[in-house]
């Protein structure tokens, strides 16, 4: 097995370093990507990616690389600095919303807060609010999660679908008026001919996507991409095997939820149960 080496200036970008280390400990070790997989127990197509930089793989994998290699930590710790590169994250966001605005038809789960798209001012300045955002910055990010909405809006706008868990409808503001906002924009939007929204209720109970928020986009030439993202970070993925893997969660998920109209009924009661505006 190859010796712990010392890490060199060969690349400045934390991912792309990670997946160069990859492919040259493989390589100096003559094991093909077949036989890593083969020793290792995981799909070898998933080794070819992570050399790629198209994934990061999970901890676990990365782990039992440094076993592999006799590499102890030195893999885990080059995984780590990539997962935490905000730079990256802007990048691959940055050629979603590239993606997004060319995009022909948009399907998406939401697992805590609606999406974008589909958010009022209220909602967007109390949420971006709570990521400890203010001032200009918090305005900024406001309008410019606002001008997504345009989406949705002319002629030419794309077929959208979301699934909304039921822990968005059951989550409120702090303030009571932008949440019935919030909730009547969504009965709003959901009456028009080329919006659909669905709500997973908890009844539904332990499902694929339950941690996950994921927006497909398919896209003029007929391919599908898919954006997956969290609190800290997102990923763009394009590999076809990938985005069918994910697409058979978000049909699991799909034939969960509740159809249309009784989604937008279900939507009005929750409307119904938040207080008016108090009196003065």
């Amino acid at each position: 097995m190859p010796q712990r080496r010392v890490i060199t200036g060969r690349s400045q970008e934390p991912r792309q370093r990670f997946a160069e280390e990859l492919r040259t400990l493989r390589v100096g070790s003559g094991t093909s990507l077949r036989a890593l997989g083969e020793r290792l127990g995981w799909d070898w197509s998933l080794f070819g990616k992570m050399e790629k930089g198209e994934t990061l793989g999970s901890p676990e994998v990365v782990q039992a690389l440094d076993q592999h290699y006799g590499t102890p930590g030195l893999l885990l710790a080059l995984w780590e600095l990539a997962a935490g590169d905000h730079t990256q994250f802007r990048e691959r966001y940055r050629r979603y919303m590239a993606l997004e605005a060319e995009a022909v038809s948009l399907w998406h789960f939401a697992v805590g807060v609606p999406p974008g798209v589909l958010q009022t001012p209220g909602y967007a300045r109390e949420v971006l609010a709570a990521g400890r955002l203010k001032g200009k910055e918090l305005e900024q990010q406001v309008k410019a999660r606002l001008s997504r909405r345009d989406l949705l809006e002319g002629e030419d706008a794309p077929h959208f679908r979301t699934i909304l868990s039921e822990t968005v409808l059951r989550t409120p503001l702090r303030d009571a008026v932008a949440w019935r906002e919030q909730l009547a924009h969504l009965v709003e939007m959901s009456e028009r001919p080329m919006v659909a929204v669905q709500v997973l209720p908890h009844s539904a109970g332990p499902h694929s996507l339950s941690h996950t928020d994921v927006m497909f986009l398919r896209v003029p030439d007929g391919r599908t991409v898919a954006y997956v993202e969290s609190a800290s970070r997102g990923d763009l993925i394009e590999t076809a095997g990938q985005v069918e893997n994910l697409q058979q969660m978000y049909d699991a998920v799909r034939d969960l939820a509740l159809p249309p109209d009784e989604s937008r009924k279900y939507i009005l009661r929750v409307l119904e149960e938040v207080p008016c505006e108090p009196s003065t």
